[in-house]
C-alpha cells in the first residue's frame, strides 16, 4: 500500500520528472564509473536520456535499476529532493 509521500514526482528538469522515493543516488557524470554505469544502462535497455538535447550534468539510479540522465546540476536535483525547491 502506497502513501502519498511515494507518489511525490521530482522534477528533473525541462518538464521531466520521476519517482521521488524511487531514487537511489544522484551522481555527476565526469568520472570514468559514471560513464560506465552509463553505458552498461544503454547496453541493457535500462538508460533514460531526460536531457532534452543539453549537456547531461546529473545521473540518477533508481531502484529499479533504470540510469536517468539530467541536463540539471546535482546539487539542484538533491535540493528538490529534500524539498527546498531551487530555480
Amino acid at each position: 500500500m502506497s502513501d502519498e509521500r511515494d507518489l511525490r514526482m521530482l522534477n528533473i528538469g525541462y518538464g521531466n520528472l520521476v519517482i521521488a522515493s524511487r531514487v537511489v543516488a544522484i551522481v555527476s557524470p565526469a568520472s570514468a564509473p559514471m560513464k560506465r554505469l552509463r553505458d552498461e544502462a544503454a547496453d541493457r535497455g535500462k538508460l533514460v536520456d531526460a536531457t532534452q538535447g543539453r549537456r547531461t550534468r546529473s545521473i540518477l539510479v533508481t531502484d529499479s535499476d533504470h540510469v536517468v540522465l539530467s541536463a540539471v546540476n546535482p546539487e539542484t536535483i538533491a535540493a528538490r529532493l529534500a524539498g527546498r525547491e531551487e530555480g
